[in-house]
């Protein structure tokens, strides 16, 4: 099978001047070294496409693939991950991974928290502060955790997201808001232990594969899975592999974050993040249906590597979901 890979290459953008955070969610070379390395070993024949803008080239100049994996971030806007698969839906082409409406809505962290809670599955209370406005009665009390409402790679979560102070609420959302030009969203804050879920699959036939529990070392910043523990995780951060078998409440993060998956209509591999309050008590946090998957720095296949299934195979069930919808 001829397979095109969509994705947005860290490099590049650095060397068009953008910062490391500005480029925070995209991806190393070796990441689509590391794809073209399994789906060669599948027996696919892979072809380099690139980003938005490239894959728009190539189609202008009639190339076609039977199969875009596609892991590209984007650049601009809250629908910026939908943008190639919708170019791709124009064009009748498939691909890997969600389509452009789920991309869309789980980058806006409140529309897809109000989904969740419609569904009747525990999340945080919320409110979201629009840039420049005061922030509203709050009807939830302290701690607070605040963060940009449409941003990922934990950019945006510092140890100034947790706000103990009812009174320091508006500085802080001020300062997230001037500096990421967006809208911060306030939840309440979950003292418990919290984790990552990974999960394959399409629908009813999509599974949780682990539960992965995120613990930070002394010199991480406390309290939160944060930018900076995220982008130093193999110094600051302890993953471990919990399974539902040995401890109840690991059946009931897996159960959460599986309804969650469907809930939102998330197909052929994903993360959800989960935390629990300070009586132990799971709640949905976050959803990522297009999460990282460098074979040792992103925590889908980091989930993979502890339940000793080797990288290979989750790349084959990915695309194996994907050629099920073809």
């Amino acid at each position: 099978m001829h397979v095109g890979l969509t994705y947005d290459l860290r490099s590049e953008y650095l060397a068009q001047g953008y910062t490391e955070e500005e480029t925070a969610e995209f991806d190393r070379d070796d990441t689509i070294e590391a794809i073209e390395g399994a789906l060669g070993e599948l027996g696919h024949r892979t072809e380099r496409i690139g980003n938005a803008r490239a894959l728009v080239k190539a189609l202008a100049g009639g190339a076609t693939w039977d199969l875009v994996f596609n892991i590209a971030e984007g650049l601009h806007g809250i629908g910026r991950e939908a943008q190639v698969p919708a170019i791709l839906d124009v064009y009748g082409i498939p691909y890997t991974f969600s389509e452009p409406l789920v991309l869309s809505l789980t980058l806006h962290k409140a529309l897809t928290k109000r989904v969740i809670r419609d569904a009747g599955l525990a999340t945080p209370p919320f409110l979201v502060v629009d840039p420049g406005e005061p922030v509203p009665t709050v009807p939830f009390p302290p701690p607070y955790f605040v963060k940009p409402l449409a941003e990922g790679t934990g950019k945006g979560v510092s140890e100034e997201s947790l706000v103990h102070w009812e009174e320091d609420l508006a500085g802080v959302c001020a300062r997230l808001a001037k500096h990421f030009q967006q809208p911060v969203l306030v939840e309440g804050f979950l003292s418990g232990r919290e984790f990552t879920v990974g999960i394959v699959g399409t629908g009813v036939k999509a599974e949780a594969l682990g539960a992965m529990e995120v613990v930070l070392g002394a010199q991480a910043e406390q309290g939160m899975y944060s930018y900076v523990n995220k982008e130093r995780c193999e110094e600051l951060v302890e993953y471990r592999l919990c399974r539902a078998e040995e401890d109840p409440l690991i059946a009931q993060v897996e159960a959460l974050s599986l309804k969650a998956y469907q809930v939102i209509g998330c197909r052929d591999a994903g993360r959800v993040d989960v935390r629990c309050d300070g009586e132990g008590r799971p709640h949905f946090l976050e959803i990522n249906p297009l999460a990282g998957i460098h074979p040792a720095h992103s925590d889908l296949p980091i989930i993979c590597s502890l339940l000793k299934i080797p990288y290979v195979v989750l790349i084959d069930r990915i695309v194996a979901s994907a050629l099920e919808r073809m």
